[in-house]
């Protein structure tokens, strides 16, 4: 997947059909929030807090998105600026609790996990398909659809993690794909600030 790189937007979100999705998407991901993290809870899992506290940073950015549009280039780059910045801050936190998690013996169970990020995949799978034919926008409306993709990605990696802690009764498998969502949080941060400095370059 390409950015925009010279200046030419293709889609702005200046859309009744955009808008309306992203209000689904929005409900969505702030639903899953609260039932994906008492499931992290109760299940012992990482992996399950780290796509929860996704699915809440999601519904602010999307909010933010959404609040945004008509506004300038300017502001949306600068939104976009925010929002990726944030995304790379919460994926440095999921780092650091889940190094915290390597020094503490607990288990998660496998049977929560994997039905949670069942329930996760199908929510952001949704989000995905109201969202795809606007994954070429500026960056603010892509930054949308990078987070709806990640999420999707990491239903996935959960599910698989589910099966190897119950395969090996080891938490090791829960900690490590949290460390992996992490690392493809962050590198999606990463994205989202370059694309929103390159608007924000192009338009002065």
């Amino acid at each position: 997947m390409t950015c925009n790189c010279s200046g030419s937007i293709k889609f702005d979100g200046k859309s009744h059909q955009f808008k309306r999705a992203l209000w689904l998407v929005i409900g969505i991901n702030a639903i899953m929030f609260f039932l994906e993290l008492s499931a992290g809870f109760i299940g012992q899992s990482q992996a399950l807090k780290a796509d929860a506290l996704d699915f809440l940073g999601d519904t602010v950015t999307y909010a933010m998105t959404l609040a945004v549009i008509g506004c300038s280039i300017q502001v949306r780059s600068k939104a976009a600026l925010v929002k990726g910045i944030s995304l790379g801050l919460l994926s440095l936190g999921i780092i650091v609790a889940t190094v915290y998690r390597v020094f503490v013996d607990a288990s998660p169970a496998a049977s929560i996990m994997g039905s949670v990020a069942l329930l996760a995949l199908i929510a952001n799978l949704s989000s995905v398909l109201l969202l795809i034919k606007y994954r070429d926008g500026d960056a603010n409306v892509r930054s949308v659809w990078l987070c709806s993709r990640n999420d999707a990605i990491g239903n996935i990696a959960v599910m698989v993690a589910a099966g190897a802690v119950w395969l090996s009764a080891s938490a090791w498998p829960d900690l490590v794909v949290a460390m992996l969502m992490a690392s493809l949080f962050l590198h999606s941060s990463l994205q989202i600030i370059r694309q929103a400095r390159q608007e924000l370059k192009a338009a002065i």
